[in-house]
Order: C-alpha cells, then sequence, then structure tokens
C-alpha cells in the first residue's frame, strides 16, 4: 500500500511530465498542420519504433524484417541514431552489406549487432535519418529504408509506420515520463500502420495493453502479436553455440544492459539456468575493465561458474573476457504468433530496382 508521501511524489512527478507530453502534442501537430516540413527519400522507407523509453524489441524485429525483405531480394538499409555511440561522425557506415565497417562502441550496440546478424544489410548511423538516407544512397544502391527506433522522428515521411507496445508493460504506457514510460501521448499510437504489441505470449496482457490502446486512439485494425523466444546459446567472443537445455540447474551471474531486464531473466529461467546474482546496467552501458572484475567478483562470491547475458551486451564485454571467464549469450527469435499475412502484405513494397534505377 502506498504511503501519503509516495502518493504525494507519484502527483508531482505526472505534473512534472505534463510539459514534455506537450511538447510532444505541439511538434506532432506542427507535422500533421504542414506547420513544419516533412522529407521525403527516393526509396520506400519502413519505420520501427515504440511510445516507451526502450524495451519493446525493436532490434529484433528490425533484424526479422531485414531477413524477409532481403528474401524478397530487396536490399535494405537500416537507419539508426546510434545512441550513445562514441563516433563523432555525422554519419557512419557500420556495414556496407558486405562487411562489417564499425565496432560497436563507435556505432552503437544496436547498429553494430544488427550489421552482425544481417550480413546482407547495410546498416548507417545519424542523428538526421534523412541526410543519412541521402548519404547512404550516394555511396551505396539499396532498395529501401528501415527506420531503426523512428516512431518520433515524424520529420522523415515513411511509407509503412510499424509501433511496437510490450504486452508486458501496462505500467510503462499509462503514464509520460518521468513517472511513466512514455516519450509521447498513447493516442499518438493512431498514427501507425499497424500495431505490433511484442511479449504477447499471455492473453490477458495483450488484451489489458489493448483496451488501454483503444480507450485512447478509438477504432484500430487488430494488432499483430510477435513473440520472441529464447533460440540458443552463444559463447560470448567466438562462434560456439548450444540449446537451451545446455546449462540446466547451472548456477549463473545474469547481467544487462537493456533497457528491460525482466524479459532476459525470464527466459534465463526458462532455460532451466539458476541465477545467484542479477546485476542491471543502464541501457546500452559501455563496459569497462572494472564492470568484468566486478562481473567475476560477483561470480566468485556466490560460487557460479557460469555468466549470462543477451546478445547486445555480449559484443561489448567480449574485449575484457579472460580465457577462463565461461560467459553465454540468450540469442532469440522473432515469431509472428498473429497477423503473418497482414505483415506480408505490409511488406509488399515492389520488385527491386535495376541499377539503372540506382543511378
Amino acid at each position: 500500500m502506498e504511503t501519503n508521501a509516495s502518493v504525494r511524489l507519484r502527483t508531482w512527478l505526472r505534473w512534472l511530465g505534463i510539459p514534455y507530453e506537450l511538447a510532444a502534442r505541439f511538434r506532432r501537430w506542427g507535422y500533421e498542420r504542414g506547420w513544419l516540413r516533412t522529407q521525403r527519400l527516393p526509396r520506400p522507407v519502413i519505420s520501427v519504433g515504440n511510445l516507451t523509453m526502450g524495451g519493446t524489441g525493436k532490434t529484433p524485429m528490425v533484424m526479422h524484417l531485414v531477413e524477409r525483405l532481403t528474401a524478397q531480394g530487396k536490399r535494405v538499409a537500416v537507419l539508426s541514431r546510434g545512441y550513445r555511440r562514441r563516433s563523432r561522425a555525422r554519419q557512419l557506415l557500420v556495414s556496407d552489406g558486405l562487411r562489417v565497417l564499425a565496432g560497436p562502441e563507435e556505432a552503437g550496440d544496436e547498429p553494430y549487432l544488427i550489421a552482425r546478424r544481417c550480413p546482407h544489410a547495410v546498416v548507417a548511423v545519424g542523428a538526421d535519418r534523412y541526410a543519412l538516407g541521402q548519404w547512404v544512397l550516394s555511396r551505396v544502391p539499396v532498395d529501401c529504408f528501415l527506420l531503426d527506433d523512428g516512431f518520433q522522428h515524424v520529420q522523415l515521411h515513411r511509407d509503412v509506420n510499424l509501433l511496437l507496445v510490450d504486452a508486458t508493460d501496462l505500467a510503462g504506457i499509462q503514464a509520460a515520463l518521468p513517472i511513466g514510460r512514455l516519450r509521447e501521448p498513447l493516442s499518438a499510437a493512431a498514427r501507425a500502420t499497424a500495431i505490433l504489441i511484442t511479449r504477447a505470449g499471455k492473453e490477458q496482457n495483450v488484451n489489458a495493453v489493448w483496451r488501454l490502446l483503444v480507450r485512447a486512439c478509438g477504432s484500430l485494425p487488430p494488432p499483430i502479436l510477435v513473440g520472441f523466444p529464447a533460440e540458443e546459446f552463444r559463447r560470448v567472443g567466438g562462434e560456439e553455440s548450444r540449446p537451451l537445455t545446455a546449462f540446466h540447474g547451472r548456477v549463473a551471474v545474469l547481467f544487462s544492459g537493456i533497457g528491460k531486464a525482466g524479459p532476459f531473466h525470464a527466459l534465463a529461467a526458462g532455460s532451466g539456468v539458476t541465477a545467484a546474482e542479477t546485476l542491471e546496467f543502464p541501457d546500452h552501458v559501455h563496459y569497462t575493465e572494472g564492470m568484468a572484475e566486478m562481473i567475476r567478483a560477483k561470480a566468485k562470491a556466490c560460487g557460479a561458474d557460469l555468466w549470462v547475458t543477451t546478445e547486445k551486451d555480449a559484443d561489448k564485454i567480449a574485449p575484457f573476457l579472460s580465457s577462463t571467464d565461461f560467459c553465454w549469450a540468450i540469442r532469440l527469435r522473432t515469431e509472428i504468433l498473429r497477423g503473418e499475412d497482414e505483415l506480408k502484405q505490409l511488406l509488399q513494397l515492389g520488385p527491386p530496382e535495376t541499377e539503372a534505377g540506382h543511378a
């Protein structure tokens, strides 16, 4: 039960969130009414984004879409802001579709992971996604763009606007920052071409989230339901893989620097790993030798001979591991639970352009 002090704090935090919400509304209205200019790239743009501060599964969804579009014969370019990247370059090519050209620290952890997992995709980072898209086209031929975390980047026209909402984050979508996790009002979901409810394994969670969305937006098309089941363990710093049952009953230290650690912890528990210690670092954390030493010390103190982390964290911690550290990452796959036909239709962007069309 909340105390009077905690209720007062929540009330003040709600008041603090009002200017943030009003600014988001005003900016959106400016683009809707033509007061602010929308720019259009000369290739189709599919945006993948969310209303909350991280944790909805954008990165695995982007990788899934890259794979599907590549299978159609499309040359795909992923445009990302590259949040917390250390490179100061205005625009950076992370992958040219042939080889990875920048590491996770320089490019940002998510763009690097996409480049590594999707070797045929062009991946680039930059704050201005319109300028970045033009810059990419001046260097490499592509057929379409995937805009990573693009729902609020309304200055760029998008042909398909996919909004991800996490079914396990009901509290996070009920209030704006700083008390909740919303970047803009829930009613902004109405501008999505399609809503993808992620981590949709439990029907009651999906229904609760959907009721809030309909209440905020009115009539909406049925959502596409998405799951991110664990696929396998991958050795951090190597290419070895093991099945999910490989570490059943083993005691481990779990560590991560992601938007929401809860789903990762649940996946580890589902594999049969016993968490003796869980370490939650800030999202997009930059690992150091000191942090690796701390994880090592925690593992020794609790008798854990296994470290388990996320794919997003794996490449950043790898340089600081010793040969005796037994560290593994859980690899996810993306599964469309409902709405496969609707998603397939949204991805029909027409035949790939010819080389002449790229000139």
